[in-house]
């Protein structure tokens, strides 16, 4: 059955990469839009939509890495989203990673915070992701990321 509007599955850790996340909120208007972050907290700021909570992690602790990987592997196959898109950082990823593999179309957003390089999260990203971008122009390559201007 094919839905009438496309559902975008909007991920991030905390901090700065949600609120960078929730600046995008005008371009997902015409979305289904389910928000995926580490913090119950966020919840306030999107009340309207769909809201999920997965557990933070990083390459350093396997064992929440692993629950990460499970709770958004279930997610993304239950909410199946048209698109993922993530401003990061590990969750982020995940959500790119396993989103590409069950078939949606898939977008990175490097955080503004990177203005020398391109995160870990996000060299990671350009392999899998359709559409990988920095917000630096000195951080774009022929081979991505691009630089569409700073967007967040």
């Amino acid at each position: 059955m094919r839905r009438e509007r496309p559902r975008v599955l909007a991920v991030s850790s905390g901090g700065g990469h949600w609120v960078q996340l929730l600046r995008l909120r005008a371009a997902f208007k015409n979305a289904d839009v389910v928000w995926v972050t580490v913090d119950a907290g966020y919840r306030f700021d999107v009340a309207e939509d769909r809201f999920h909570v997965v557990p933070d992690a990083t390459r350093w602790d396997r064992a929440r890495l692993a629950m990460l990987l499970v709770k958004m592997f279930w997610l993304v196959v239950r909410e199946r989203p048209d698109v993922v898109v993530s401003t990061g950082a590990a969750v982020g990823y995940a959500a790119i990673r396993i989103g590409k593999a069950l078939g949606a179309r898939t977008m990175w957003i490097d955080s503004i915070a990177n203005a020398e390089e391109l995160s870990m999260s996000g060299r990671k990203a350009l392999g899998t992701a359709d559409v990988c971008l920095t917000q630096w122009p000195h951080v774009a390559t022929d081979e991505g990321p691009l630089y569409r201007g700073a967007v967040l």
